[in-house]
């Protein structure tokens, strides 16, 4: 106990000087000349009394650029490694994993200004105000001429799908014929304006392709047009070429690699007796089996809808 006790160190009361706090502040370093600062700078990019470079010796900055140089040099390997298996692993004909295929969307044309979305309205007296309209048709329309898809595609049968499984998964697929001349009155080939000129507007819709799909599981999915929402007095009669379907032969849809030549089938829909100056919210739905056209969150998803308003 004793021995203990010597080792502890008395305690020493605290004397008045060092209450005094201030002696402990930190004293406040001189100010320092603009011409001292700059010559620092100068010593810590060149020392030349210790031959050191922004405070280090030549020998540490190339122990540092070679061990630097050597990480990225693994890291670039490594990446590139993988990118390698990747590429490696996956096949650029189809996905390699697929999760259940969403039922498609739908598209519509003329669709000729983003910001106001898919609105049509013109007068049929005024060239400037449907020209657009009718350009862009005749754009979408081009390769879906007679002659380019006499050369590109070839007949298939009706009603069935175009199944080409059997082929090697490189192997280029044929694509089914889909002529401009099959749209009748919206195919541009008599009436260069599309009907817009005599107040009777041609509009196209198409399903998105997908990879693999079979719309309808044995059925043509059929297309439907209507008044949104207010009156359906005055959209009238609506026709539809060649038919208000999309036929099996032009599914499934192989890829662009593999389905070159694809031609997507289309539907021309026509409104020849629309109430003048009256502005129209117009649906138009893909029906049949697996087909979804109601989602609320995506408007596109088996259905496309715009705004229609024809002037005299």
């Amino acid at each position: 106990m004793e021995v203990e006790q010597e080792g502890l160190v008395e305690h020493q009361p605290l004397e008045q000087d060092d209450l005094n706090f201030e002696k402990w502040k930190p004293k406040p370093k001189p100010k320092r000349t603009l011409h001292e600062k700059i010559d620092d700078l100068k010593t810590y990019l060149w020392n030349a009394e210790t031959k050191e470079f922004m405070g280090r010796s030549g020998k540490s900055w190339s122990l540092i650029l070679l061990f630097y140089s050597a990480l990225y040099i693994f890291l670039a390997a490594m990446f590139a490694g993988c990118m390698c298996c990747l590429m490696w692993s996956i096949s650029p004909y189809a996905p390699t994993y697929n999760d259940r295929v969403m039922p498609p969307g739908m598209t519509m044309f003329p669709h000729v200004d983003v910001a106001h979305g898919f609105d049509i309205a013109f007068n049929a007296s005024n060239r400037s105000s449907w020209r657009k309209y009718a350009k862009a048709l005749e754009a979408h329309l081009k390769p879906y001429d007679d002659g380019v898809q006499d050369r590109r595609n070839i007949n298939c049968e009706r009603n069935s799908y175009f199944m080409q499984d059997d082929l090697e998964e490189s192997a280029e697929r044929k694509a089914c014929q889909f002529k401009r001349s099959w749209l009748g009155e919206c195919s541009g080939m008599k009436d260069k304006d599309f009907g817009y000129s005599k107040g009777k507007p041609c509009i196209l819709v198409k399903m998105n392709r997908i990879l693999g799909y079979l719309p309808g599981q044995g059925t043509p999915v059929n297309v439907t047009c209507g008044v949104k929402k207010g009156s359906t007095e005055g959209l009238g009669e609506v026709q539809f070429f060649p038919e208000n379907i999309f036929n099996l032969r032009y599914y499934p849809y192989y890829g662009k690699l593999r389905h070159v030549n694809y031609s997507s089938p289309l539907v021309a829909v026509r409104f020849p007796s629309v109430k003048y100056d009256t502005q129209l919210h117009i649906q138009c739905k893909l029906n049949g089996k697996g087909i979804i056209n109601d989602s609320a969150t995506d408007r596109f998803l088996g259905s496309v809808s715009f705004t229609l308003e024809v002037g005299a």
